[in-house]
């Protein structure tokens, strides 16, 4: 019997390894036949393979070496009592009864413990990895490396379509997915079943596969790569040289390993979707956005017009729309266009606060003016000094506090709740409301003055429903927002969620749509919403708009009806009111059901 024997100068016995197997793994790391302690090795250094009484010793990274008949090689064959270097360790071809069975320190050999260790460690080094390409060229190293193969490839699924996405040990031929066996891999991936041929060359099945000829592959083994019945590729390992190289039990681990491994694929695949999809939204968003808004809608063009227009000018802004349009969104977008971009932007909604800490909430107080009123306390005007304040929901703002603010806004100075001193303002005032002021100003709520003071440009956001693809739009910014958040696995919408979503009356405009799209995205486990996910109410969804004629017809219908009704049904008299033939009368009365 073959053997080997090892021999280390810093100490101990001598120890020998018996050649059992077609081809024999040495390096540093757990898990090969022959394992020497060694940190100048590579973790897997190099193979030894038997054909017959022939061995032959290579290199497993051409980056490597070790030593023999006092020169450094990468390959060489091998006769009984050579010997060979590898770091400090000399290893000795014997041939007849080892002493010992020994394989040094270490586990036993390649198991499920030790398969998951290593898979352990290449999850540690994917967290550090920002490269897709990387990540697969890392998960391909670690299985060719745990496995006995000497080529392998990486096959991902995108689209339907199969890319070859890294490869091991093939040479510097450009990536090219016809290397790999069409057969060999469509079976795996179509059956989600693990294949393993013991003579490829030789089998029934797959001897004519492209890649089995030309890389001319004796033992071969495919798995797929899984997740949640999804199938994101397969790993397709190889060996040219020997015969029935992988057994079952290494199809076992390798399944093992595989399953681990396509959690954190799904993982890398995902994530780099997401970058992908947010990098092509942000450049959508400034080709056709204002700033965070985003619409192509002729009415909001129209928004985001008269906002660079008006942005850069100091003057004060009223931003009407219903609830819920995003009018805060553009009084922050009139800051970030102003030369006070760099100061405050400071918000308050003036119907959260009760009547009597508004006044304080605005302007401060003076210590000592009211009891609890311990220490001075600067208000949110005198917070805006050198920037913006945004006033929402300034249609709420009682009587009182108009007229100062009024007064505010008139002198540009503000006066401290308890104080008497005059504090000089440099601010802009911007400001909204859902309510229609001039109504308001009528039925003497609203101050007039005070609103001419706060509206010298008026924005008038239009609601959802009348934005047309802005809703889709915004609809799939929100979901690719939340599903990285998140971690869901949501992409996109059905064609029966779109038509909801355009169709839908959104009563709370953008708040409401954000709102279903964050819930949605958190409870489904499907990758494409569907109008159910969305849990809108059927009723709440506008009535679609008809043909004209259609319209037309069903007036002409319902007014013949009313107009027969008028008259007691009595068709000629019906047919003189309604200035038309008899006919025509008759025609219509054979399209609805008459009394009787």
């Amino acid at each position: 019997m073959a053997f080997l024997r090892v021999r280390d100068p810093q100490g101990g016995e001598p120890r020998d390894v018996a050649l059992r197997k077609p081809l024999v793994l040495i390096g540093r790391a757990p898990g090969n036949d022959v394992v020497l302690d060694d940190p100048s090795l590579a973790p897997t250094h190099a193979n030894l393979l038997r054909k017959g009484n022939h061995f032959t010793l290579s290199v497993i990274d051409r980056a490597t070496t070790f030593t023999f008949q006092g020169m450094r090689a990468r390959s060489t064959d091998l006769k009984v009592g050579d010997e060979v270097g590898f770091g400090r360790f000399f290893v000795t071809l014997m041939e007849g009864e080892p002493r010992s069975e020994s394989r040094g320190p270490g586990p036993a050999p390649m198991n499920e413990v030790a398969s998951l260790k290593r898979l352990v460690e290449f999850s540690r080094r994917l967290m550090s990895e920002t490269s897709l390409e990387k990540v697969f060229a890392l998960l391909l190293e670690s299985v060719v490396e745990m496995s006995r193969a000497e080529k392998g490839f990486l096959i991902v699924l995108r689209d339907g379509e199969r890319h070859l996405a890294a490869s091991h040990n093939v040479g510097k031929e450009t990536l090219d997915i016809s290397r790999v066996s069409d057969s060999i891999v469509d079976k795996v991936i179509r059956e989600q079943k693990a294949v393993i041929v013991s003579d490829a060359m030789h089998d029934a099945e797959f001897a004519s596969a492209r890649s089995v000829m030309e890389l001319r592959l004796s033992s071969v083994m495919c798995v797929p790569l899984v997740y949640r019945n999804e199938s994101l590729g397969a790993l397709y390992l190889g060996n040219d040289s020997v015969r029935s190289l992988f057994q079952p039990a290494d199809l076992a681990v390798l399944e093992i390993w595989a399953g681990q491994a396509s959690v954190l694929l799904n993982t890398a695949l995902r994530l780099d979707e997401l970058v992908l999809t947010n990098k092509n939204l942000r450049e959508q968003l400034r080709q056709t956005g204002q700033g965070a808004m985003i619409g192509q809608s002729p009415a909001m063009k129209a928004v985001f017009t008269v906002l660079k227009k008006v942005g850069p000018k100091d003057i004060s802004v009223l931003v009407t729309g219903e609830t819920g349009t995003g009018k805060e969104l553009v009084a922050r977008e009139l800051h970030r266009l102003s030369p006070r971009a760099s100061g405050p932007f400071v918000s308050l909604n003036c119907g959260a606060i009760p009547e009597h800490l508004l006044e304080s909430e605005l302007f401060g107080y003076k210590k000592g003016a009211f009891t609890g009123a311990n220490t001075d306390k600067i208000g949110k005007f005198e917070a805006a000094d050198g920037g913006t304040i945004f006033l929402d929901e300034i249609g709420e703002m009682p009587m009182q506090l108009q007229v100062k603010l009024l007064r505010v806004l008139q002198q540009r100075t503000i006066e401290r709740v308890g104080d008497v001193k005059s504090r000089p303002l440099d601010i802009r005032v911007v400001s909204a409301t859902n309510k229609n002021l001039a109504g308001e100003i009528a039925a003497g709520n609203f101050r007039e003055d005070l609103y001419y003071r706060l509206a010298e440009v008026t924005v008038e956001l239009p609601a959802l429903r009348e934005r047309g693809d802005d809703i889709l739009q915004i609809a799939q910014f929100l979901l690719t927002k939340y599903a990285e958040q998140y971690g869901s696995r949501a992409r996109g919408f059905s064609a029966g969620a779109m038509n909801l979503l355009k169709s839908y009356h959104w009563p709370g405009n953008v708040r409401e749509l954000e709102n279903r799209i964050k819930k949605a995205v958190i409870m489904t486990d499907r990758q494409q919403l569907g109008p159910d996910d969305l849990g809108l109410n059927l009723q709440g969804a506008a009535s679609p708009v008809k043909a004209l004629a259609e319209a037309e017809e069903e007036f002409k219908m319902e007014y013949i009806k009313r107009a027969l009704d008028q008259n007691g049904w009595n068709k000629a008299q019906t047919a003189r009111v309604l200035d038309v033939d008899p006919r025509t009368i008759f025609r219509y009365i054979e399209k609805f059901e008459s009394p009787e």
